[in-house]
């Protein structure tokens, strides 16, 4: 029998147990721990990190948290415009060895927001006007203009150009594994080369979203892996969020669907459940970080603002020592273990 449902629908007994799993998957709770021992110059009088700081939200709950190490001086702040949590810590007087543990649990929750409101009242675009501007490289005049125009021909409501954006991204733009990380997301060279990781993919989301008027925001974080435990220093992983009128913020991932076709092997056609689920829902095996763009930290970082804070930043006696937005030379691991 679920053979012969796969062969009516085009998709693999393998993608019908996924989707079924993304239908009734309820909840995950992990213990992670991000182990820092700083690879800073012998000779630094002063070091610095950032580190992305999860609190509980409608999806997340955040507890049992414990920070230990050598350092200096620790805190919890903020950043000024978007409110993300940031955990600081510095170490002074020249200390040869920098160390830090920060460990927490969370129990996440599959996602969905898919009561969508399609009669949408008029709403005051002061309101979001932090999520209707540009950035440092997301444009949202000349070509992500004319394309996002292009694209929402004929749409009235945010939730119908939304929608033909999310569709557009999944049937015209592809994952790109040899990208780094999660991307830089620069929206125009993207629009040429159409390929990239999730950073990349959801900046083109948002751009062509806020330049059809749509108020739209990225939402950084990390995806727990597959098993009981494990590494995920490289699972960063972020998403989007669209404002639908009288509704509120739905949750999109067009880059997990291409991330499905590239890994998966499938057509467009067999791809066009999860194109539907992951229009209004997230899976429960992710963590969110927060929402800035171009962010100054706080305390406030040398050189210029970041693009996304996904991951750690670091900095000896002011200079920089993340060779890239990543950072993975800095000194550290990200571990899991399920609950």
């Amino acid at each position: 029998m679920l053979t012969k449902v796969c062969r009516v629908f085009g998709v693999s007994i393998v993608m019908l147990l996924v989707l079924f799993n993304f239908a009734y998957a309820k909840e995950r709770k992990v213990r992670v721990t991000m182990d820092f021992n700083l690879q800073a110059p012998s000779d630094a009088k002063e070091v610095k990190l950032w580190v992305p700081y999860p609190v509980s939200d409608r999806w997340q709950t955040v507890s049992d948290i414990m920070v230990k190490g050598n350092f200096s001086n620790q805190y919890v702040t903020t950043d000024p415009i978007y409110g993300d949590h940031i955990l600081y810590a510095e170490w002074k007087d020249g200390q040869k060895e920098r160390r830090l543990i920060y460990e927490f649990t969370v129990l996440r929750k599959e996602a969905v927001t898919k009561e969508f409101n399609k009669k949408e009242p008029a709403t005051v675009k002061t309101e979001f006007s932090e999520y209707l501007k540009p950035h440092s490289l997301m444009p949202l005049e000349g070509k992500v203009k004319e394309l996002a125009t292009k694209i929402t021909k004929g749409k009235k409501t945010n939730l119908e150009k939304a929608r033909a954006i999310h569709d557009w991204i999944v049937d015209n733009m592809h994952r790109d594994p040899n990208v780094k990380g999660c991307g830089f997301g620069d929206v125009e060279k993207l629009l040429v080369t159409m390929g990239g990781k999730c950073g990349d993919i959801h900046s083109v989301f948002v751009a062509l979203a806020r330049a059809s008027g749509v108020p739209a925001r990225d939402i950084w974080g990390i995806r727990i892996p597959k098993g009981k435990e494990g590494d995920m220093t490289k699972a960063q992983h972020c998403w989007a969020e669209f404002y639908n009128p009288g509704y509120g913020w739905v949750l999109v991932d067009p880059a997990d669907v291409r991330k499905a076709i590239l890994e998966q092997k499938l057509t467009l056609e067999q791809a066009k459940p999860l194109r539907e689920y992951f229009f209004g829902a997230v899976d429960d095996s992710r963590i969110g970080f927060g929402r800035a763009r171009d962010l100054v930290l706080n305390p406030p970082q040398s050189g210029k603002p970041l693009i996304y804070f996904m991951y750690p930043h670091a900095e000896a006696d002011g200079k920089v020592l993340n060779e890239d937005l990543f950072g993975f030379n800095i000194g550290y691991k990200i571990s899991f273990k399920e609950l």
